[in-house]
């Protein structure tokens, strides 16, 4: 993706905190035209083995696993908060509207999952990760029945081989950082998340 250098995040503290926290991905690979082919989906984050992983699944008549398992090398992207800024925070006038966010872009290599116990693992983590009360109702289904669903999707491992981490939050210019910063804080969740890692960042100005 398009990285000035103010925007690049050099600590990848800050695109894992990211991919936690906004486990809905878009997963793209090349179609068997040359195209691009994109399905949204959550992604477990796994560090395990010195080996950063993504977990996912997609349904079977998705044929997006079908293009993995032609083409493994893949992109995940990730978008974090996000929202709109006005001029109005500049002390001057000749300013424009722009858009701050948080983004990860990461190069994967995909590997499909094939046997029960490994899609177990991975389901598991997902149901952890969104519903961890729905456990035990899930093992009180009985293997027959798990079989069952499992059989109706496709399950894959992303292991991550780059990743980008681009964070736009106006970092070169400082003089408006205070009045963004107070106005995001007054926000919708996405502002107020802005203004949360503008703190973080050592950007609140205040």
């Amino acid at each position: 993706m398009y990285l000035p250098l103010q925007f690049k995040s050099k600590d990848d503290a800050h695109a894992k905190a990211l991919m936690r926290s906004h486990p809905l991905a878009s997963l793209i690979s090349n179609d068997d035209d040359g195209l691009p082919f994109v399905t949204p989906l959550p992604l477990h984050f796994l560090e395990e083995s010195g080996q950063t992983l993504l977990l996912g699944h997609c349904a079977r008549p998705n044929p997006h696993w079908r293009y993995l398992q032609a083409r493994p090398q893949a992109i995940v992207t990730v978008m974090g908060p996000h929202a709109y800024m006005t001029p109005r925070v500049y002390p001057d006038l000749a300013r424009v509207p722009t858009w701050n966010y948080l983004m990860v872009h990461c190069r994967v290599e995909a590997k499909i999952v094939e046997t029960f116990d490994d899609k177990d693992r991975l389901l598991k983590h997902l149901i952890a990760d969104h519903d961890p009360a729905y456990a035990d109702q899930w093992r009180a289904l009985g293997e027959d029945y798990q079989h069952k669903m499992m059989g109706g999707i496709v399950a894959f491992e992303l292991k991550v081989q780059a990743m980008q981490c681009k964070i736009k939050l106006n970092q070169h210019r400082p003089e408006a950082h205070a009045a963004m910063k107070a106005a995001y804080a007054e926000g919708n969740e996405n502002e107020r998340a802005l203004a949360q890692w503008m703190d973080k960042l050592g950007l609140c100005g205040l």
